[in-house]
């Protein structure tokens, strides 16, 4: 069976990241915001590993059915989400003050959103390599990205520097750099497109494209 990945067209990708970047930052709360989402953090670390036992159980799911159990797939979804939501708020991206939810689900009001589209049909025999062969271009650019393998909520690498930079800005300004925002979202998209695909949650390749902004691109007309 081919083994040959999904192309994703200029349209939106499957897994979507959007974010809106609250214009009354604090100057100083980005300092302690470590220890505010703590937390979180402990949560985040039982969702995790309940995270990678369902994983392999929708791997074998995909690789006899075809398709990935929709209650694990809603559960992982909302695990990645809810990273998300914590790297938001704290040093993914320092773009909100409001604390994260303790859910699952999406919250509408909240600045920070996740989602992916629900496959009615995966590769069987694409599931064998995506996440480790095919992914491998893509773990690459991670690598720089996030320093190495980091959990998604405590991001390093060149994202780390630039939240770090932000910081500082806020500290002296009062400001978030408006263009650093961007390049931060952007880099975010490129990262959770990536877990999307290495999680089985969708055969559509992931593009080696920096969308910035603090919303999806819209497709071409």
């Amino acid at each position: 069976m081919s083994a040959k990945p999904v192309r994703s067209p200029r349209s939106a990708y499957p897994a979507r990241l959007s974010a809106d970047l609250d214009p009354e930052l604090s100057r100083w709360l980005w300092l302690v915001k470590w220890l505010i989402a703590l937390p979180h953090y402990v949560v985040l670390l039982f969702l995790w590993t309940a995270f990678l036992v369902l994983s392999t159980g929708a791997f074998f799911a995909i690789l006899i059915t075809g398709r990935y159990p929709r209650p694990i797939f809603v559960f992982n979804t909302g695990v990645l989400r809810w990273s998300w939501r914590v790297a938001y708020y704290a040093y993914g991206a320092l773009g909100t003050d409001r604390y994260p939810p303790f859910t699952l689900a999406d919250v509408p009001d909240y600045p920070a959103h996740w989602d992916v589209t629900y496959p009615d049909q995966l590769s069987r025999g694409i599931v064998l390599v995506k996440w480790w062969l095919l992914a491998i271009p893509h773990y690459l650019v991670l690598g720089f990205l996030l320093g190495g393998i980091r959990v998604p909520w405590a991001a390093g690498g060149l994202i780390g520097m630039l939240v770090l930079f932000a910081g500082i800005a806020l500290l002296f300004t009062g400001r978030y750099p408006r263009s650093l925002f961007d390049l931060v979202m952007g880099l975010n998209r490129w990262v959770l497109r990536v877990a999307a695909y290495a999680a089985l949650l969708t055969d559509t390749y992931p593009p080696f494209r920096l969308d910035q902004g603090g919303q999806e691109p819209e497709p071409p007309s």
